[in-house]
């Protein structure tokens, strides 16, 4: 059995552990002649979605946790910003490894967690703080359903071109994009595009004044995103998102000042309603050259200062503010300000493009599992469903859309811990998920009837999610003219459908 978070488990043959591309081909093409089925994962740490779990039974896990060597480590520079790098490489190893050999780069990076595979949450399509991961990786290798290894693009040229690991096109129908969300192989390296440190990197914090305003809101800031004034992706989370995602920062601040654990619990709340009081708060980053920054800010706080209260937030600003307030921290007013700063931190630095455990960290915290290892939240008590809508640039539909499915998690007894991420100048997704209690199994039947109804309150106002957990597989796939195409294309790339089969595809 796989147990994971969402509560839903499959049965699995057994694990396999390869080292190198020529280990994960024979192990393809021994599927193939044997009948087994197999089910790819990167470190499996696919929370919310699934974790390990495959979609159908007794798959062979092919954990690629050991491919994970960033390929081309010789050759990263600034003038070069491109990493070839193997499924295992993890968000803490790249970030390590550009920290001590190239720190003027950064690339994109998720709130998941350090631990977690760089290339197996771009292929299925997750989202990093600077926009959409898919759009940082071209140049794929991988193993067919056949046993066949593919290069797609101009890295089919080999290592001698200069084109493999720089040109992101190449020449034909392009190849790379049909290796997301599929199950048509097994991809065992990709370029992956990195991102240069810009002179003056700050975040924003805007804070809705009134909930009514949500829609204006947000059609205001997906204009600054696309007079890109906004440089990432601007995150727009709801009351209880802020406040579980501030709650175990606050907490801990408070213990380590003396605090007995019951009351820093509760004066933990009362700091959450002074420093984070709003229904809605947004957080984006602002880069660039000095003149360019203040420029950019001006036109932010012209531009929504009537909807939001603004602040600007810096490295140096939070260090003058816990130094101001350090000798006052036998105030209650002063060591919340404190308290919140340092909950703050890990936000400031992730809007920034440093990897932080801050989310998982939460999680283990809130469902009484402090300071176990962030990779151990699929042993802990803690249920956890994503539900995550690709959403139109338009203010209107979005809050129409937030308002349904609030009732529907009223109905369900369940808060919505929601983010509205302005992810491209022409859409959005929103990001919400439900927390149980894993051992309680009332909480997750009730939490998985939730989801299915807010994925029906969804498809209802013409939506579709952009990422699937593995136990909604069959509701998202349908028999019509595109499955069916992809299903074709799967007969292509594995006719003997031996690759994690029922994963965004038709069954057979």
């Amino acid at each position: 059995m796989t147990s994971n978070v969402t509560g839903y488990h499959q049965s699995t043959a057994s694990l396999i552990i390869p080292v190198n591309t020529e280990e994960v081909q024979a192990l393809v093409r021994t599927a193939r002649a044997s009948g087994q089925k197999l089910y790819p994962i990167s470190t499996g740490l696919n929370w919310g979605y699934g974790s390990r779990s495959p979609v159908t039974e007794d798959n062979i896990l092919v954990d690629l946790s050991r491919l994970n060597r960033i390929l081309n480590a010789d050759e990263i520079s600034v003038d070069n910003p491109v990493a070839v790098i193997e499924p295992g490489v993890t968000q803490r190893q790249l970030y390590d490894f550009l920290q001590a050999n190239c720190p003027e780069l950064t690339f994109n990076v998720t709130g998941a967690g350090g631990a977690t595979s760089i290339l197996g949450n771009a292929l299925d399509r997750g989202v990093g703080y600077f926009g959409p991961r898919k759009d940082d990786v071209f140049g794929l290798e991988l193993v067919t359903g056949a046993g066949e290894i593919l290069q797609t693009g101009f890295r089919r040229l080999g290592e001698p071109s200069p084109l493999a690991h720089s040109h992101p096109f190449g020449l034909g129908p392009m190849l790379d994009g049909i290796f997301f969300q599929s199950n048509f192989g097994i991809v065992t390296s990709a370029c992956f595009r990195l991102l240069p440190r810009r002179p003056v990197e700050v975040a924003v914090s805007m804070a809705l004044r009134k909930p009514e305003n949500l829609a204006e809101f947000i059609d205001e800031l997906a204009r600054l995103k696309r007079d890109g004034l906004l440089t990432s992706v601007t995150h727009i989370g709801n009351r209880p998102r802020t406040h579980t995602t501030l709650m175990c920062g606050i907490t801990r601040y408070l213990e380590r000042h003396g605090l007995t654990a019951a009351a820093a619990a509760g004066e933990a709340e009362q700091v959450l309603g002074i420093v984070a009081p709003n229904a809605w708060t947004g957080l984006a980053a602002v880069t660039g050259n000095r003149g360019q920054v203040s420029s950019a800010i001006r036109e932010i706080r012209a531009r929504i200062g009537s909807y939001a209260a603004i602040r600007i937030v810096t490295e140096r600003r939070l260090d003058i503010g816990a130094t101001l307030l350090r000798p006052f921290n036998f105030l209650p007013a002063a060591r919340a300000q404190a308290a919140a700063i340092d909950a703050v931190r890990p936000l400031h630095s992730l809007a920034l493009g440093v990897p932080t455990d801050v989310a998982i960290d939460n999680l283990l915290w809130k469902f009484g599992s402090p300071g176990q290892q962030p990779t151990a939240l699929d042993q802990s008590r803690c249920g956890l469903l994503f539900i995550n809508p690709a959403l139109p640039a338009d203010g209107r539909r979005v809050a129409a859309l937030v308002r349904d499915l609030e009732a529907i998690g009223d109905r369900f007894r369940h808060h919505l811990y929601m983010t509205i991420n302005i992810e491209t100048t022409t859409s959005l997704v929103a990001i919400i998920n439900l927390l149980f209690e894993r051992d309680q199994p009332e909480q997750v039947e009730r939490a998985h009837r939730c989801a299915d109804g807010l994925y029906a309150c969804i498809r209802e106002h013409g939506l579709e999610v952009y990422r699937a957990r593995a136990d909604m597989m069959h509701q998202v796939i349908e028999d019509n003219a595109y499955w069916r195409t992809i299903r074709h294309l799967k007969d292509v790339f594995d006719p003997d459908n031996v690759i994690a089969p029922g994963r965004y595809n038709l069954p057979l």
